[in-house]
């Protein structure tokens, strides 16, 4: 099993920054994966970012390229996500998730994101 908690959701003005946090716990030896995703309201939930535990090799979202970046300390067991120069309609929940190699996936509970002047 592995527990992920987020954390650093705010309210932030468009062309801000702000850098979210997923601290994970539990069986992370088995942890191949990680991402951010979002969900805002009325919405699907949609892949911003992911990034491989050992390799650090990371994935955008297109929306999100060249202002986003995922990165991880293995050491903390944490991921985490700058976000600069955020949009309004960037406004959502954010989940954190982590994929087993064997598939199993876990999420976080979200954290409350608001891009707005």
């Amino acid at each position: 099993q592995v527990q992920l908690v987020e954390s650093g959701g705010a309210l932030v003005q468009p062309g801000g920054s702000l850098r979210l946090s997923c601290a994970a716990s539990g069986s992370m030896f088995s942890i191949t994966v990680m991402g951010w995703y979002r969900q805002a309201p009325g919405k699907q939930r949609d892949s911003v970012a992911i990034i491989a535990m050992s390799s650090g090799a990371t994935n955008y979202a297109d929306p999100v390229k060249g202002r986003f970046t995922i990165s991880r300390d293995n050491a903390k067991n944490t991921v985490y996500l700058e976000m600069n120069s955020p949009k309004p309609e960037e406004t959502a929940v954010y989940y954190c998730k982590a994929i087993e190699l064997r598939g199993n996936a876990y999420w976080g509970q979200g954290t409350q994101v608001t891009v707005s002047s």
